[in-house]
């Protein structure tokens, strides 16, 4: 369907439509904006004293929401405007090189919906913006690497997903301290890279504020899910996070950073990807182990980067003994 014919059908959208942001961080000289264009939709704020039944309630409406593609966004940034039209999974993005005139001010940037025309006109959806600089950064994935989520277990992880809310979600034991302790009290940015799709963005936000766990921009996957294939939010192909990776690297040339994950699914394979390239950019590597790692698996890891910046670790309390054994963090006295 072409633009022209797919506004002429939008033109009659029954539902209210709304701008989703996620992301707007970047260096001094650039940002990078992130969100999606959906039918608006109502989500009550979630309870540790909810039941599952209402929980599963609440991920029914959260994934019943429909994207929009080929939607027109607007956005505007210190007097800046610019335009951009969503994908096919509702999604947009934008690059935009404006330095920080106003560098002891707060910044934000405002979007709005101009195509197609909802039911109401689209409310204007405002994000302050976060410049990083720093020599130092961390990069995370989030399922069974903070968050239990079982994911080489499809059951398991399918019945976490839908019959808990942010609040109930477990974090794995003792990653707290060691992402406080390893980001220096917060002074140290961290980024998180998922394989979860962007519908459990306000999720993951509203667990890591209740657990104490370092917020930072999260870059999840864009495929759209909805209550049709909801079971295979944070499955499928895992390549998306090596590129979101290398896009952290690149917008930060002088950062060097520290990974972790865990061996459920690919990262100890994708870090190693992310070594090769920036051989001298990456300080360590955390891999929290799910079962055994496998002979053939540490053979080409080994074979292709070696394992000297590799840790495998059982616990968080693991990888702070070993982060602050290598001084990867302050010691306080």
């Amino acid at each position: 369907m072409n633009t022209e014919s797919f506004i002429q059908n939008k033109a009659r959208l029954k539902e209210k439509i709304k701008v989703e942001p996620f992301l707007s961080f970047g260096n001094k000289e650039k940002i990078f904006v992130k969100g999606r264009v959906i039918t608006s939709y109502k989500q009550k704020r979630p309870k540790s004293s909810i039941s599952w039944f209402k929980n599963i309630l609440a991920t029914i409406r959260r994934y019943s929401v429909k994207s929009i593609p080929e939607a027109l966004v607007e956005i505007h940034f210190h007097g800046h405007r610019f335009e951009v039209r969503t994908d096919e999974n509702g999604v947009f993005e934008k690059h935009i090189e404006v330095e920080n005139p106003y560098l002891e001010n707060p910044e934000f940037v405002n979007f709005k919906v101009l195509e197609p025309l909802g039911k109401n006109k689209s409310t204007l959806a405002s994000k302050e913006v976060l410049r990083i600089e720093s020599n130092s950064g961390i990069i995370s994935d989030i399922d069974d690497t903070i968050l239990i989520s079982h994911s080489t277990d499809i059951g398991k992880k399918f019945w976490l997903s839908i019959s808990k809310n942010a609040y109930t979600r477990r974090p794995l034991p003792g990653v707290s301290d060691f992402y406080n302790e390893l980001t220096h009290q917060r002074e140290v940015p961290i980024f998180y890279v998922s394989s979860s799709d962007w519908s459990l963005f306000d999720l993951i936000r509203d667990f890591m504020l209740f657990r104490n766990i370092p917020l930072g921009p999260t870059l999840l996957k864009d495929k759209h899910i909805n209550l049709k294939n909801i079971w295979k939010s944070g499955g499928g192909n895992h390549d998306h996070k090596l590129e979101k990776i290398l896009f952290l690297f690149e917008l930060y040339p002088k950062m060097k950073f520290f990974l972790i994950g865990d061996s459920g699914q690919h990262d100890p394979e994708i870090y190693a990807n992310v070594i090769k390239k920036y051989p001298d950019r990456v300080q360590a590597v955390f891999i929290r182990l799910i079962g055994q790692l496998g002979i053939k698996r540490k053979e080409s890891i080994e074979q292709s980067v070696g394992m000297k910046k590799f840790f495998f670790v059982e616990s968080s309390d693991q990888a702070l003994e070993i982060a602050r054994k290598n001084q990867f963090i302050k010691i306080r006295k």
